[in-house]
């Protein structure tokens, strides 16, 4: 390992190590990728302990840092979030090796058989925030995806993350994969993250995954392409046809369940048919949860809100808070969504088929739902076993990026002598 106080050396250096480990991982057997992870899994979960004083460690700096409650809880790992990460590595472990994986294929009249089949992106790098978790299930995922990783996690998450990736490399080390296939940024500088945004030629994606500031850089300044969502601005839009049981369960669960992740609910819209009955029932919920409910002209007659400024419209808050607006109809909603959503996740809850039919086809955010909380906009949740992120962009990967989304494919072309008139 370089010297870590000469940046540019140190990044070079991993750079070129995790290029030679992609090299080796792009034929890796796939029972060799599931025996590390499977190992990994073994490591962390007898390792908790040890993982739980590094995160304590953490702990302490994010409350002299002053981070909101929210980072905090998605900085805190206690033996119920290890058990989680654990299941993650063996869930990822399980799933089909996507390398490989034949899409399609076809023969031409010339005589040649073609095939696309899965290929490894090559080396991705993952730039993160507080989520300690985000070291196990990225360098998962790049893992059985045959891609090498560098991780550069947040300065909070520091001893946490260290912790996790030395089991990470126990369970390659056992398997017999390169150590070099998973390298965590070994310091806190933040320079290591302007050199991974221009180590074109090195890195072939980037992912950023954390807050505004940046996910928003990494946007503005990465030389490689990015894999990312700046903003999970949430909608829910009660319809007038929704079911009121369902509309209470389903957006208390996505506000309330965890404020800080970025399928937390951030928008309420409501039929204005339904403002005095089911209305009134959920925002009265919201604010006997202890949210605080930043309302329109109509809902600031309900007691306990707040009035809403235009700044609330299309706000992230991360927090127990929530805008909340009635609309005149479904075309409305959609409107308003189109103008202040961030193309992430949005959600309608209706008993209509043709009122859902609607809100699918006529917006084009990356998840889009219909009566299920929008806390369930997670790779996990999807049958992925674990997430590198949510990307919000039109090319490649949409939605939860996990192991599939980390490869692109290659065509391969077999003929018999073949020859091109």
């Amino acid at each position: 390992m370089k010297d870590a106080t000469d940046i540019p050396a140190l990044m070079a250096d991993i750079g070129a190590r995790a290029q030679a480990a992609a090299a080796e991982l792009a034929f890796a057997d796939p029972s060799a990728k599931r025996a590390a992870l499977e190992a990994a899994a073994d490591a962390v979960w007898a390792g908790r302990d040890g993982i739980i004083a590094a995160n304590a460690k953490d702990l302490e700096f994010g409350r002299d840092k002053g981070l909101s409650p929210a980072m905090m809880d998605r900085l805190m790992l206690d033996e119920a979030r290890i058990e989680g990460i654990c299941a993650g590595l063996r869930a990822v472990a399980a799933q089909d090796d996507p390398v490989g994986a034949v899409l399609s294929e076809w023969d031409r009249p010339t005589g040649l058989h073609i095939q696309r089949v899965r290929t490894p992106l090559g080396v991705v790098g993952v730039i993160y925030e507080s989520r300690p978790n985000v070291t196990a299930d990225a360098g998962a995922l790049c893992l059985k995806a045959g891609n090498a990783v560098i991780l550069r996690g947040g300065s909070e998450s520091f001893h946490s993350s260290q912790a996790i990736h030395a089991c990470l490399q126990e369970g390659l080390r056992a398997a017999g994969l390169p150590e070099d296939a998973i390298q965590l940024v070994p310091t806190r500088d933040r320079a290591a993250v302007s050199e991974m945004l221009t180590m074109t030629g090195v890195i072939d994606v980037i992912v950023p995954r954390g807050g505004k500031g940046l996910v928003g850089l990494v946007q503005r300044e990465a030389r490689v392409p990015v894999f990312a969502h700046l903003e999970g601005i949430v909608h829910i839009y009660l319809d007038a046809q929704a079911d009121p049981e369902k509309a209470l369960k389903v957006v208390l669960n996505a506000k309330t369940r965890r404020t800080g992740i970025c399928g937390a609910a951030e928008c309420l819209l409501i039929h204005r048919d339904v403002v005095d009955t089911i209305g009134q029932g959920v925002i009265r919920a919201l604010v006997e949860a202890g949210v605080e409910v930043r309302a329109d002209e109509t809902l600031q007659r309900i007691e306990g809100t707040v009035p809403a400024t235009e700044a609330d419209w299309g706000c992230e808050y991360l927090d127990m808070k929530i805008a909340a607006k009635v609309v005149d109809s479904i075309d409305v909603a959609i409107a308003h969504i189109r103008r202040y959503g961030s193309d992430h996740t949005d959600c309608i809850v209706t008993e209509d088929d043709a009122a859902a039919a609607r809100f699918f086809q006529r917006l084009d955010s990356a998840i889009l739902m219909r009566n299920a909380s929008t806390q369930f906009a997670d790779g996990g949740e999807f049958g992925m076993g674990a997430e590198i992120g949510i990307a919000t962009g039109k090319m490649h990967a949409r939605g939860p990026v996990g192991a599939e989304q980390l490869t692109s494919f290659k065509y391969l072309v077999t003929g018999d002598g073949t020859v091109r008139s």
